[in-house]
């Protein structure tokens, strides 16, 4: 059935992607590649990048300090990664940032487990003690008293610190 230019559907897809279509393609590219250069070296051994050219690319790109010669760069980078597969640097960077949204998520939870415990005492302590069993309710209290005593004479909140150091033990030793 022709559609409204009166050509039918098997002619529309023998047809070449238009010239926007390609340029949204070459942007949607150069955007990848300027993620892969935001991450950091550790970050980026753990992304799947089989061309070295677009290694060396990378690498070259966080030393520039031009904005000019950076907008070129990225715009050869967006070359290079015509030659490539996006789908498993996507994939990659998917998985990179789910692991750092759980790992803010985790921080989030304890800072607000923290904040339960120095305002409600012992109902706080008595939750971080269901959640997890080998944690010590003596610390915890002392940490308790010693941030009422920090509040009381003004000091800064060292205790309040130690306190969510020691939750964040017990997370990582669960884990």
């Amino acid at each position: 059935m022709p559609d409204y230019n009166g050509k039918g559907e098997a002619e529309e897809e023998l047809l070449p992607p238009s010239k926007s279509a390609l340029k949204r393609q070459m942007t949607a590219l150069q955007q990848l590649g300027e993620s892969l250069v935001a991450l950091s070296d550790k970050q980026l051994q753990k992304i799947p990048i089989a061309d070295d050219d677009l290694k060396i690319a990378i690498a070259e790109t966080k030393r520039i300090t031009s904005n000019s010669a950076r907008r070129r760069h990225m715009q050869y980078i967006g070359k290079l990664m015509r030659n490539i597969d996006p789908i498993a640097i996507e994939g990659a960077l998917g998985a990179l940032h789910a692991s750092r949204q759980a790992s803010t998520d985790t921080f989030h939870e304890l800072e607000t487990l923290r904040d339960l415990i120095l305002a409600e005492g012992d109902k706080g302590i008595q939750q971080v003690m269901e959640r997890w069993p080998a944690a010590e309710r003596q610390q915890l209290r002392q940490l308790l008293l010693q941030h009422q005593r920090e509040q009381q004479k003004g000091k800064p909140p060292a205790a309040s610190r130690k306190l969510f150091r020691y939750l964040r033990e017990l997370q990582d030793d669960q884990s």
